[in-house]
């Protein structure tokens, strides 16, 4: 993006790749039948888990930069833990509002001065959205896990995830504006794996992930991103596989990090772990 794909495109392609497999190994399972009663979730848990969520993310990541969406993407325990107080209830400690204030403080820090540019800053508000929009997603697809088979799931969250794509006006605009005709073989080799490894696979762990823990406890995963991004940016720079993104990758924005960490450390609590 954008040289070759538009942020809509790609998420087009990533979509529908994905959900045509998921759809190729749906007969192997085993107790496929969804009650009319789940369908409504399942169509929510389809418009904020897939297309509001990789909307919000792809047009964030357009604008913004890799290091900065692999920090707000650690904010998504904190917000997981909000909307539990808010929409299941839950009740939060003292301590765990701290947290979410020095992790949200954090993250408007670095929206605010952390990125020199309107255009990067609107790119981290799109990516911040990205982030409520997953939680979001997650517990509204937790009671899902409890009664169904994971596959069955995460499947009708893409069909139904791209539907509402299919919906999105601004698509088809960006979509015939789009020559395949002028993409290299080794960009179709990296949208296969975002398809494949990024998408298919990534959303199917997730979800068998969740038929045993809390979505609280999973969404911390998300803790170690920030660690991955820093890792990958500088391994690929060096063997020349992307564009170098280390001069993004400054002491203020590790401090910021290191803030949101503790932010999630103080808000998460013994407990969330413990939940099944």
């Amino acid at each position: 993006m954008p040289v070759y794909l538009s942020p809509t495109v790609f998420i087009l392609f990533r979509v529908v790749g994905a959900v045509l497999l998921f759809w190729m190994i749906f007969p192997f399972v085993k107790g496929a039948l969804i009650l009319k009663s789940d369908l409504l979730r399942l169509a929510a848990c389809g418009l904020f888990g897939v297309t509001v969520n990789q909307l919000l993310f792809f047009h964030g990541l357009n604008a913004s930069s890799p290091m900065n969406a692999g920090i707000i993407m650690a904010l998504n325990p904190i917000m997981v833990a909000v909307l539990s107080f808010f929409w299941l209830k839950e009740r939060l400690t003292r301590k765990q509002w701290l947290g979410i204030s020095i992790g949200a403080t954090s993250a408007i820090v670095l929206t605010s001065y952390g990125t020199h540019t309107v255009q990067a800053q609107l790119g981290d508000f799109y990516l911040i959205g990205n982030s409520l929009s997953y939680a979001v997603y997650l517990i509204l697809v937790k009671p899902l896990m409890q009664k169904y088979h994971p596959l069955v799931v995460i499947t009708w969250v893409f069909t139904f995830g791209t539907f509402f794509l299919l919906t999105f006006p601004p698509l088809y605009g960006d979509l015939i504006q789009t020559n395949l005709d002028v993409i290299p073989w080794h960009i179709w080799l990296k949208i296969i794996y975002v398809v494949v490894g990024v998408t298919f696979l990534t959303y199917l762990l997730t979800v068998v992930g969740l038929k045993y823990v809390s979505s609280t406890a999973a969404s911390v995963f998300i803790y170690v991103q920030p660690i991955f991004v820093i890792t990958f940016s500088y391994l690929f720079a060096l063997i020349g596989w992307s564009a170098d993104y280390t001069n993004q990758i400054t002491p203020s924005k590790l401090v910021l990090m290191a803030l949101i960490f503790y932010g999630v450390h103080l808000t998460l609590g013994k407990r969330n772990f413990d939940e099944n």
